[in-house]
């Protein structure tokens, strides 16, 4: 089975759900719960099935992710990549689940609605891509500002409502007569309207710039996974203690509980925490100093 038509019709066989494209699968809930199928444990009471913004995105493959790291399975993954929702990227990847399934099924009846506790599962309308907080700002920012026809300053208004001042402004302007004067309102409204695209501009410059560092933060931490995940640590060491402990920060949850990492329960990662307090309260370093 390879074909992305059989690979839809498998999902949606088995989880009971009714996706159409392979893009849907972007949001990381049905990779949660093929896995569960599996292995039974997965928690999708955190998994967000109707996720449609990145930071929910980025939640339902952190659990995948710590689904495969607790059960040792070798599967290295991008989120970077499946979250924009491209056919390419998510369609290599629900291959390689659907031959791991094959070989690691238990044969078991498997109840998708009952395990997920009713909640409605896919597709969400993603349009390719996800929603991020700082695009729905933009988007919200650019609907609230439509043209109007002939364009021109005071041109542009809220949809939905518009506000007292510009709309008197907007309404005296169009309620003009050939010859007369002005309107004192026309004025204030143009002046009000460049100043809230002003203040606009300025938005979209910070968020550009709060994407950028968020995306290369995020490059470097991905870059310490691999290299922990890659890494041939002995058993019992301080090392693969510290290399646990690392892990379990970064699968945290938003709640800042860790899911189903092994080294919250490590007496070796235990010990290395206690010893790696210990060892930063004896080293006390007065704040105005480290400036």
């Amino acid at each position: 089975m390879g074909s992305r038509q059989e690979l839809i019709a498998w999902v949606n066989d088995l989880l009971q759900t009714s996706y159409t494209k392979v893009e849907q699968f972007g949001t990381g809930a049905a990779y949660c719960q093929i896995v569960d199928s599996v292995y039974g444990d997965v928690r999708l009471d955190r998994v967000k099935f109707d996720a449609n913004q990145e930071y929910e995105y980025m939640e339902n493959f952190k659990i995948l992710q710590n689904a495969f790291t607790k059960h040792k399975v070798d599967k290295p993954l991008d989120p970077t990549r499946l979250m924009k929702c491209r056919f390419q990227d998510n369609f290599e990847l629900i291959q390689w689940l659907k031959r791991f399934w094959d070989q690691n099924f238990p044969g078991m009846a498997y109840d998708a609605v009952e395990r997920r506790k009713g909640k409605p599962a896919g597709p969400v309308d993603v349009h390719h891509r996800p929603m991020s907080s700082s695009s729905s700002a933009r988007s919200s920012s650019a609907g609230a500002y439509r043209a109007r026809p002939g364009g021109g300053p005071g041109g542009s208004r809220v949809a939905g409502g518009r506000p007292a001042a510009v709309g008197a402004g907007v309404r005296g302007v169009a309620q003009q007569r050939p010859g007369s004067r002005p309107m004192a309102g026309a004025g204030a409204s143009t002046q009000q309207v460049q100043e809230l695209n002003r203040q606009l501009a300025d938005a979209k410059v910070l968020i550009d710039t709060a994407e950028k560092e968020r995306d290369f933060y995020f490059s470097k931490l991905r870059e310490i996974e691999v290299f922990i995940q890659q890494s041939e640590l002995e058993p019992g060491t301080e090392v693969e203690a510290m290399a646990k402990r690392i892990q379990a920060v970064l699968y945290s949850t938003e709640e800042g509980t860790v899911d189903d990492i092994d080294a919250q329960e490590d007496p070796a990662a235990m010990q290395y925490e206690q010893q790696a307090g210990g060892h930063m309260n004896s080293h006390h370093v007065d704040e105005e100093e480290t400036f």
